[in-house]
C-alpha cells in the first residue's frame, strides 16, 4: 500500500509539472520582444553552419510545445463546427484574450486528458479498496470537469473584466467631459484616457484610436469596441455619443449628462451589493461562526457533564 502511495504521489506531482510546464510556454508575455531577442542571441555569435544548429539554438518552447500545441489545434478544429468556433472566438474577445480559438480547443482537450490520467491513477491505482463501478464513474466526472473547467475559467475573465470595465466608466466620463470642456477633441480626450491610465476601458479607447487613425469610422470603432465589451453601461455610452455626434449636439452636455449617470448607477449597485451581504453572510455564520461559538461556550460545560455522569456512574 505504501509503494502504491509513493507511485501515486509521483504521478501527481508529474502532472502537476506537465501543466505547468504547458501554462508557462504558452502564456502571453506582453512585455518582450521576440524579434530582438533573437537579434540579441545571434549578436555575439557565428552564424549557425547547419539547419540542426539553427534549430537547437530555439528553446523548447519554440521546438516542442508550440508545434505539438498547433498539431492539436488543427486536429481539433477539423472536427469543430464552424458555429461553436464563432462562439469560443466571441468569448475570447469578450475575456480580452488573443488566443485563437484552436489553440483555446487544444489546450481544453489536454487540460481533459490531464483531469481524466489524475482521476484513473488515483481512484483506480493509488486506492484500490475503492469498487471498480465507484471508481470509473469518479474518474468520469473529474473527465467532465477538466472538459467544462476551460469554460468556467474564460467566463469568470469575461465577468471580472466586464465589472472591471463598469467600475472605471464613471472616472473615464469625468475626464472626458474635463478634457472636453477644457477645448480639447474628443478623439483627442480618448487618447489623454488612453495615456493616463492602465485597465480595459483605457486600453479599448486607445484601440479605437487606432482604428480612426488607419482610416475606420468613429461611429464604427465606438460600435465595435461596444461589442467588444457586452456591457450595458458601455453600449448606452456608445449609442449616446453617435447620436449627439449625428445630430450635432455639444459633446461636453452629453458627456456630463452620462457622467453622472454612470456615477448614479455605480452607487446603486453599491448600495445592491451592501443590501446583498446580510444574505450571503448567513452561510458562513451557520455553517462556521456559530459551530465554533457553540463549541468555545457549551465544550467545557459538556466536559464537566461528563465527567460527573462518570464519577456518579463509579460511585
Amino acid at each position: 500500500m505504501d509503494q502504491s502511495l509513493i507511485v501515486l504521489a509521483v504521478i501527481v506531482v508529474g502532472t502537476i509539472v506537465f501543466v505547468g510546464l504547458i501554462y508557462v510556454g504558452l502564456r502571453e508575455d506582453r512585455g518582450r520582444d521576440p524579434l530582438q531577442e533573437r537579434l540579441a542571441q545571434f549578436e555575439d555569435k557565428e552564424i549557425p553552419q547547419s539547419l540542426e544548429e539553427i534549430e537547437m539554438s530555439l528553446s523548447f518552447r519554440d521546438r516542442v510545445l508550440l508545434p505539438m500545441m498547433k498539431a492539436l489545434a488543427r486536429l481539433s478544429t477539423r472536427f469543430t463546427p464552424q458555429k461553436q468556433l464563432e462562439e469560443t472566438r466571441r468569448q475570447i474577445e469578450l475575456a480580452g484574450m488573443s488566443m485563437d480559438p484552436a489553440t483555446f480547443f487544444a489546450v481544453r482537450i489536454m487540460v481533459t486528458i490531464a483531469f481524466a490520467l489524475g482521476g484513473f491513477f488515483v481512484f483506480f491505482v493509488g486506492s484500490r479498496s475503492t469498487p471498480p463501478a465507484t471508481a470509473l464513474l469518479y474518474t468520469i466526472g473529474l473527465t467532465a470537469l477538466g472538459y467544462v473547467f476551460p469554460l468556467m475559467w474564460i467566463q469568470s475573465k469575461i465577468k471580472r473584466r466586464q465589472e472591471n470595465i463598469w467600475k472605471a466608466l464613471p472616472d473615464a466620463l469625468d475626464l472626458l467631459v474635463i478634457c472636453v470642456e477644457a477645448g480639447l477633441g474628443f478623439d483627442m480626450a480618448m487618447g489623454k484616457v488612453f495615456e493616463k491610465w492602465d485597465n480595459e476601458l483605457a486600453i479599448a479607447f486607445g484601440r479605437v484610436l487606432r482604428e480612426i487613425q488607419l482610416g475606420k469610422l468613429r461611429r464604427d470603432s465606438l460600435r465595435d469596441m461596444a461589442n467588444r465589451m457586452d456591457v450595458p453601461d458601455v453600449t448606452a455610452f456608445v449609442a449616446a455619443i453617435i447620436q449627439a455626434d449625428q445630430l450635432g449636439v455639444s459633446m461636453a452636455k452629453i458627456l456630463r449628462v452620462q457622467a453622472d449617470q454612470m456615477r448614479v448607477k455605480r452607487r446603486q449597485r453599491a448600495q445592491e451589493k451592501a443590501h446583498q451581504a446580510p444574505v450571503k453572510m448567513i452561510f458562513p455564520m451557520v455553517f462556521l461562526i456559530f459551530p465554533s461559538i457553540w463549541i468555545v461556550l457549551l465544550g467545557p460545560s459538556i466536559i464537566i457533564l461528563l465527567n460527573s455522569a462518570e464519577v456518579g456512574a463509579v460511585f
